[in-house]
């Protein structure tokens, strides 16, 4: 059976220059996108059990975009003044921008890694004598606490935001020839809207390793794993399997 039909949870791609829409008009696919997954914001009250103190710290670890809302959200929410003097260490360049947002962007004190957590390890090791707050979700990708540890780091963890599985009612059901996924939420997301789900035939792909692992803990097949040395990328996985499946 080939593959025509794809469902992709993640949002839509905002630009039109996307490789989904690329692999799309190559192969003649039918590609739709909706988010299995979504983000709530822990409220002030459940922010305070935490028994966290924000004027504490005078850095603050970002790993994503999301981080940077939540942060100053609940720092609105219980009136905590952000100081000028805050300095802010961000897994990305693009995270860092980001940070326009919500104060001026000064290379005096905003840092940033190329993407790894390794390297932005290595910027905060220069930084030793501050007290870090890391903003993170519930479901926090271990590597992170696990460098920054190794790096002797020390940092606070404070939970602003939850994963939480989306509201998929409105779909009568999720028949399509592939299914790609993210993260585990998203399996988990998956079971929870379509209890009865099976798989049959239906194609499952995988981005990372923890994924993978969680399409497995659920008994489905995995047919496709990205990313792979002669696959990045998911959309490069996706076409390599098209290809080796015309073969067939």
């Amino acid at each position: 059976m080939s593959v025509k039909t794809i469902l992709v949870s993640q949002p839509k791609p905002e630009t039109e220059k996307s490789p989904y829409f690329d692999l799309a008009e190559k192969y003649k696919l039918k590609i739709d996108f909706r988010p299995f997954i979504q983000v709530e914001g822990v409220n002030a009250r459940d922010f305070r059990e935490q028994k966290v103190d924000l004027t504490r710290f005078t850095g603050v670890i970002f790993t994503s975009k999301t981080g940077v809302d939540h942060y100053f959200r609940i720092a609105e929410e219980t009136r905590f003044k952000v100081p000028e003097t805050m300095k802010y260490f961000c897994l990305s360049e693009a995270i860092a921008f980001y940070l326009q947002k919500y104060v001026v962007y000064r290379k005096r004190k905003i840092f940033y890694g190329k993407s790894t957590i390794g390297e932005l390890a290595e910027i905060l090791k220069k930084h030793k004598n501050e007290t870090f707050l890391l903003p993170c979700s519930d479901i926090l990708r271990q590597d992170i606490p696990n460098t920054l540890n190794a790096a002797a780091i020390p940092f606070t963890k404070v939970i602003l935001y939850r994963t939480v599985a989306a509201d998929l009612s409105d779909l009568s059901d999720v028949k399509y020839d592939l299914l790609v996924f993210f993260s585990p939420s998203g399996i988990e997301s998956l079971f929870k809207n379509f209890p009865k789900f099976k798989q049959n035939t239906t194609r499952i792909a995988a981005f990372g390793p923890t994924t993978a692992n969680a399409v497995l803990k659920h008994n489905l097949r995995l047919d496709i794993h990205a990313p792979q040395p002669a696959a990045p990328s998911m959309t490069m996985a996706i076409e390599q399997f098209i290809k080796n499946d015309g073969k067939k």
